[in-house]
């Protein structure tokens, strides 16, 4: 059977009684499964010797050691048990320290020789280790020494030597009847170990080498699980089929005629990508990533233009109401005038005003509805939507895009994203879609000068903002908590709003927003800042998508080492939208870490949305950049996209010509990937002989 099939119960294992099942369970480990694939951080290689003089700074001793005496050092019961030591082979001195362990002076006695294996320190004129472990030399001693020994990741009371003991009890029990997991060639052509060796070495280990061997193969195995998934959504999505419609572009061209100025050379060549597209006869589904301001809805309101034209409605889906508005507001300065009839649907609609939309929706009296996630619940009924749009995707799971496509005959998708995604993601997460980008920005945008600021030094800040407000301009504070909270000491929003509304702004119109605030009051306070008749907002980061406001040139972030890269890169392009000179300052803590010195210094240096995604994913991991897409996308335990990205376009590359060569073999939607397994490798003959798959030698008939 498959790994993923051994579901027997932990208390089947030798060694694993009610108290250590019960931790077990703790660390979520169910089964056998669970447990085998409870993988080492690292392993100690008690097979190399190193001595103690080839360590005289400190380092891993791994030796044989003569113990020479023993003294003590405090008094009482307190006194702690020094043992003085020489390496057996070269006559150099150290110290074990034995905190909490004097019992040790029955065990390694003055003139008795012993293994050894500890971490040394040069400390108080000698080499000391207080992290050690030892065993009687001779033909006697036991299995610790002159082996590589698991390091696991351990919690609740579990310690190294029982986990060492299940783990090596299941792989007997039960890891030897492990199946191998990939097509022969593909292993063979990757250099990979067969899977139940790979099993079993990447726990025990012969060598270092023979770990490191395993370690590649199970990463290869979990990258090439995960782009077998990405390539039957690629699959389904291609063998899709609708009657061709080409659409001549009338209404985009009335549209750019109006606009006043010309798309940029990348916004052209994505429009024009988008337009063949939409008219093949398969749907399309495209990522459209761009740099904040970059010019990414308008090219998403000429794709609608070309739905409408063909006949078709178009939906329109972000995921706040505040930026649902901007692209309606939008949408109705430079739509309405071609005679485009718009809707808004979110959450907070009215019920008389709901059921009226509704209706005319269903009744094709609409042609592009735009709204929240509102747009994909049950009683929003497209008579024929042909395009489906998607800001900010990475806030939608796939289930909930899913949902909106459902409501149309193989409608178009565009999905848009203002945090650029490293290409690690594109090859995994969003791996089934075809991905555009749009890099040149608008003539007359101005770069915005990024300056980091002690929370202390707040007060020149406040200066540099105030010679801003006095030129007619506006600005943002922007805060990571609401309000004051008992569990962390960082600045919030309500406290900054009283004291900059109060004290140092008080001549000046100031206004606060966060999410829990009523809608209506949120859409009343928008307003008025787009209209000019508020000078500060401040916010949390609730503005951090769906605020643009050409006037403001100051935004101010508070305890900017609590935000993510890719959340202070979507707040710092709240400013800088007008032809105006802008700053944004970011505020830190005293305590800063030096991780958090290394992210605001990335902001300081860095514009380029793609060169700080890149970093927040080395940061942060790509739970942050995918958000719900990303629950349960990556369930890796030994790969790392960013780290292992070789791997990950070789398992990408095999995996999609898998698919590519017998396309059938994944059609059924529910078909468990140990069908293909099994119609991939070679099955004993009734003789017991492998019998060979025909052909290819990949896939069988």
């Amino acid at each position: 059977m498959l790994l993923g099939e051994l579901r027997q119960k932990l208390q089947e294992v030798r060694g694993i009684g009610p108290k250590t099942r019960t931790i077990l369970h703790r660390g979520g480990i169910h089964h056998v499964a669970d447990l085998l694939r409870h993988y080492p951080r690292g392993w100690e290689d008690r097979k190399t010797p190193m001595p103690l003089g080839a360590i005289p700074g400190g380092g891993t001793a791994n030796t044989l050691i003569r113990v020479v005496g023993h003294d003590y050092f405090g008094w009482g019961p307190k006194k702690t048990l020094k043992i003085i030591i020489q390496d057996a082979n070269d006559a150099t001195p150290a110290t074990l320290v034995c905190f909490n362990r004097n019992f040790l002076a029955e065990k390694l006695k003055p003139g008795t020789i012993h293994l050894l294996y500890g971490t040394f320190l040069y400390r108080f004129g000698e080499l000391q280790s207080t992290a050690f472990e030892t065993e009687p030399a001779g033909p006697a001693r036991g299995t610790g020494f002159n082996t590589i020994l698991p390091l696991y990741p351990l919690w609740g009371g579990l310690t190294m030597g029982v986990l060492r003991k299940v783990e090596e009890s299941a792989l007997n029990l039960f890891g030897r009847h492990v199946e191998e997991e990939l097509p022969e060639p593909i292993r063979q052509k990757r250099g990979l170990l067969p899977f139940p060796r790979a099993l079993s070495s990447i726990h025990f280990p012969s060598t270092l080498e023979e770990a490191a061997a395993a370690e590649k193969t199970l990463k290869y195995h979990e990258l090439f699980l995960l782009q077998l998934t990405v390539g039957r959504r690629a699959w389904e999505r291609r063998t899709v089929t609708r009657p061709a419609r080409p659409v001549a572009g009338a209404l985009v061209e009335r549209l750019k005629d109006r606009l006043g100025f010309s798309l940029t050379l990348d916004q052209q060549t994505v429009l024009e990508t988008i337009r063949e597209e939409m008219a093949s006869g398969r749907p399309m589904a495209r990522l459209l990533q761009g740099d904040v301001g970059s010019g990414k809805t308008l090219v998403a309101f000429c794709a609608a233009l070309l739905a409408i034209e063909r006949g078709d409605q178009v939906a329109f889906m972000a995921p706040t109401e505040v930026l649902a508005r901007q692209h309606g507001e939008n949408a109705a300065r430079y739509l309405e005038p071609l005679g485009i009839r718009l809707g808004f649907l979110t959450g907070s609609l009215k019920d008389k005003s709901r059921r009226y939309l509704l209706e005319a929706l269903e009744a094709g009296e609409i042609d592009l509805v735009l709204g929240t996630h509102a747009l994909f619940t049950e009683e929003v009924t497209f008579p024929s939507l042909g395009l489906a749009i998607v800001d900010e995707q990475h806030r939608f799971g796939v289930v909930q895009r899913s949902a909106l496509r459902k409501k149309g005959q193989a409608p178009d998708l565009l999905l848009m994203t203002a945090t650029p995604i490293p290409r690690t993601l594109t090859m995994t997460a969003l791996g089934d879609l075809d991905v555009s980008t749009i890099k040149t920005m608008p003539p007359g945008r101005q770069p915005v000068e990024t300056h980091l600021a002690r929370q202390d030094n707040a007060a020149k800040v406040y200066q540099w903002v105030r010679r801003e407000l006095d030129a007619g301009r506006q600005a943002y504070f922007v805060y990571p908590l609401i309000e004051e909270s008992d569990k962390l000491n960082l600045e919030n929003a309500e406290a900054a709003f009283r004291l900059l509304a109060e004290e140092v702004f008080q001549d000046r119109t100031a206004a606060l927003l966060h999410s829990r605030i009523p809608e209506e009051e949120k859409r009343e306070t928008m307003s008025r800042f787009t209209a000019g008749k508020i000078d500060i907002l401040v916010a949390t980061s609730v503005i951090e998508v769906g605020v643009d406001v050409p006037n403001a040139t100051c935004m101010v972030i508070g305890n900017a080492e609590r935000f993510g890269l890719s959340a202070l890169h979507q707040l710092r392009g709240r400013v800088g939208r007008g032809s105006h000179r802008s700053a944004c300052f970011l505020l830190y803590g005293p305590d800063l870490s030096e991780e958090g010195k290394a992210r605001l210094k990335v902001m300081k240096e860095q514009s380029d949305g793609f060169i700080i995604a890149e970093e927040d994913l080395r940061i942060r991991g790509p739970g942050d950049l995918t958000g719900r897409l990303q629950s349960g996308f990556l369930p890796f335990r030994l790969a790392d996209i960013t780290r292992d990205f070789e791997l990950l376009k070789a398992a990408r590359e095999d995996a999609f010509a898998l698919i590519e060569d017998d396309p059938g073999l994944l059609k059924p939607e529910n078909q468990p990937l140990r069908e293909v397994f099994q119609r991939t490798l070679p099955r004993p003959s009734a003789g017991g002989r492998l019998t060979r798959p025909p052909r290819t030698g990949i896939l069988a008939p």
